[in-house]
């Protein structure tokens, strides 16, 4: 097993960096000709989201998109399995139907035998496992080798540092849940490229390795041959030559179905080759090549991320304050789908040390949701516009040092801030309404931040700061979906002075918190300049809520803090109805940082095979749950579902049709109780080998419909 390198949780996060620089750049011209982009674009050097001269689908730089969800979402097949050795193409295929919502999440959702993961999917679902739910044989040549296996390789290449044998077992165990033949060649040689560059720069000896795990007669292998070739008949200075040879030799209109791993395949090669040390040449020549863009760009941005480090991403234009950080993976396990680069690289760097089987670092400032301690990390914090008259403008910087534990802080600067005006920097806990104009990918997810939970920040003011006023705030939707503040108390703060703010989310009423962050107040009457250094924010607890319709339908944004996982998902009348047809499904919310706590529902079962109440809600094949259904005159089950469900408990019920029940399950550790009307019905402990620690809460139905008023989460009830 190889050393873990020493910079290597810089580099996972340079990679992370990397591919999502790589998918902002290329989405909005996704599936463009070279030629239509120079005609329209000319080349790519930054970010064209905001250009008004061409019709672009989206003003958005921060989008929902396959490339980032997949990649980052099924990695976690590593965790949810206990870190297995030899990571399979099955337990693979059942990450996928736990975090993927039918038509909602994650995919393209084109259709059977038109968008490959889809058809994948519908395999899965019908009971065929992986691989054969991915194989040419059942799904036919042209649908198995497209390019979905290639886009999502970095995952498992970044938790194998130095390991490409580790990579390309696990890249092609993923890739074969839904492809096979070429694309799955040239996912294994992505991965293998990838994981040596934490160890090996020079390009062509990532290409030797990662050939080395390419058959000889394979067609990728040609492809790579031949681009090399080229690339060496013109001493690497034209790449719009070797281009040209790409589309005359592996063109798209050589290879059918909508979007073939060949050509696209080749331009990674060709950015690759012709990009050698600069992440912002590589950059350049992905994107303007055409075709694929946001894909291609994506494996070549990881690849070039780690390769290069944050001094290659940070060696040209600014590509990383822009997108701040931030990136969305839309899942059935909601509560991860608002997240960072720098959380989802520690999740990276924590798998990649438990496979190698080594000690893995102290959690970041004692694992602080948000810890800058990646430099010029920005974890999604900016400064609020508003009213000039109201709000004034700060500088956000990631700096050494004013860190208690850490390594880093963040600077919020501010000049002239004037007695009556505040600044304030926050960062999204919640999407906010402009999502819905995103095109083609829909985001399901839930708030990171609720009600009853206790926000702590630790601040440091600069030696030569006048004195100020600071106070921790959130961001609420109310009624009519506009936001509010509310606020903790106020602190003053001296120059050179420190504090630590805490602050316990009051009750919103139902209404999700969309972003939590700090305003600074002058104190003196002439104003002040200076500087706030945040070195870290966090929050814990169990949440302490009420789930529910919080106005007559006046407001929207309430419902889509939900994860919708049935047919209908309806608040006209009783607040909460479910319905899901012949299956079973959920609406969920809640987080992993949900570990212990009580959920309380009154359930109307209107028509249902089985139904109930879920705690610990991870997706939509882990969870614990209390559930109803109709064998032997009536039964109750308290349940663990991780792909196959176990019977922890049950017990004979006669429960009826459109009659109230008054449903708790309460999670403390490894104890699981449950009770109705108030009775106490099981309480066991999990002994099995995965105890599920942590996630949302959740109603389930199958073939039927429920309803309810509200689901009410408290903190255990230690006498029960």
């Amino acid at each position: 097993m190889p050393a873990i390198p020493n910079d290597y949780s810089e580099r996972v996060y340079a990679g992370v960096l990397g591919k999502l620089i790589g998918v902002y750049l290329g989405r909005p011209f996704e599936g463009w000709t070279y030629e239509r982009i120079m005609e329209e674009l000319g080349p790519i050097n930054f970010y064209v989201n905001e250009r008004h001269d061409v019709a672009l689908r989206s003003h958005h730089l921060v989008v929902t998109d396959d490339d980032v969800s997949g990649t980052f979402a099924f990695p976690r097949a590593l965790a949810d399995h206990g870190f297995p050795k030899r990571l399979t193409s099955e337990q693979v295929g059942n990450t996928w139907l736990n975090y993927l919502v039918e038509d909602r999440s994650i995919l393209w959702w084109g259709g059977i035998g038109n968008s490959t993961e889809h058809t994948a999917y519908l395999r899965l679902k019908s009971g065929v496992p992986a691989p054969r739910s991915g194989s040419s044989e059942l799904n036919g040549k042209t649908v198995a080798e497209q390019i979905g296996a290639q886009i999502f390789i970095d995952g498992w290449a970044m938790v194998s540092p130095g390991n490409p044998d580790q990579a390309v077992w696990l890249a092609e165990q993923a890739a074969r849940v839904s492809h096979d033949g070429e694309a799955v060649h040239a996912a294994k040689l992505l991965a293998a490229m990838e994981a040596q560059a934490f160890v090996e720069r020079d390009v062509q000896k990532l290409l030797d390795v990662g050939l080395g795990f390419v058959p000889r007669d394979a067609l990728i292998r040609r492809v790579v041959e031949d681009v090399r070739e080229w690339h060496a008949g013109d001493n690497g200075h034209d790449w719009e030559r070797t281009r040209a040879l790409i589309a005359q030799r592996y063109g798209y209109d050589k290879f059918p179905g909508n979007c073939h791993v060949i050509p696209n395949h080749a331009l990674v090669i060709l950015a690759t080759l012709y990009g050698e040390g600069s992440f912002q040449e590589a950059m350049r020549i992905a994107n303007t090549a055409g075709w694929d863009t946001d894909c291609n760009a994506g494996n070549v941005g990881c690849l070039f991320g780690i390769r290069t480090g944050l001094a290659g991403l940070d060696a040209g234009p600014d590509f990383r304050a822009p997108i701040a950080d931030r990136m969305y993976i839309s899942s059935a396990d909601g509560g991860g789908s608002i997240t960072d680069a720098v959380i989802e690289a520690q999740s990276l760097i924590g798998s990649g040390y438990t496979l190698a089987e080594a000690p893995p670092p102290a959690p970041a400032k004692n694992g602080a949701r948000f810890n800058f301690n990646f430099p010029g990390s920005l974890q999604g914090f900016c400064s609020k516009a508003g009213s000039p008259a109201e709000l004034h403008q700060v500088e956000i910087r990631n700096v050494p040092g004013h860190s208690r534990t850490g390594e880093r802080s963040l600077a919020i600067g501010y000049r002239r801030l004037a007695p009556g005006r505040v600044a304030r920097v926050a960062t999204p806990t919640f999407f906010d309404k402009d999502v819905f104009t995103m095109p083609i990918y829909q985001l399901l997810a839930c708030p990171t931040l609720y009600s009853g939970q206790t926000v702590e920040c630790r601040l440091e003011a600069d030696g030569s700061s006048g004195t100020v006023a600071v106070r921790l705030y959130a961001s609420v939707y109310d009624e009519r979906d506009e936001l509010k503040q509310i606020y903790g108390e106020t602190r003053e703060i001296v120059p050179g002075g420190q504090a630590v703010l805490t602050w316990r989310v009051p009750d919103t009423g139902g209404y999700p918190v969309f972003g939590i962050g700090l305003q600074i107040e002058a104190r003196d009457p002439l104003g002040v300049d200076g500087t706030i250094y945040l070195d870290y924010l966090t929050w814990h607890g169990a949440p302490e809520m009420v789930l529910k319709r919080p106005d007559n339908n006046l407001s929207t944004m309430w419902k889509h803090a939900w994860v919708n996982n049935v047919s209908q998902f309806q608040t006209r009348w009783e607040g909460l109805r479910i319905t899901s047809g012949e299956s079973t499904g959920f609406i969920a919310q809640g987080t992993r940082d949900w570990k212990d706590y009580r959920a309380t529902s009154e359930i109307v079962p209107l028509l249902a095979d089985q139904w109930g109440l879920a705690a610990r809600l991870q997706g939509c094949e882990r969870y614990y749950a209390l559930m109803f259904d109709r064998t032997d005159g009536g039964r109750v089950r308290l349940i663990k579902k991780i792909h196959d469900e176990t019977i922890l408990a049950t017990d004979r019920f006669a429960w009826q049709f459109d009659q109230k029940y008054e449903v708790a399950l309460q999670v403390d550790g490894d104890k699981i109780e449950a009770y109705v009307a108030g009775k106490k019905l099981f309480a066991v402990r999990d002994t099995g080998e995965l105890l599920l620690s942590g996630g949302g809460v959740g109603l389930i139905v199958d073939t039927g419909s429920i309803s309810t008023q509200a689901v009410h989460v408290t903190a255990p009830i230690s006498a029960s």
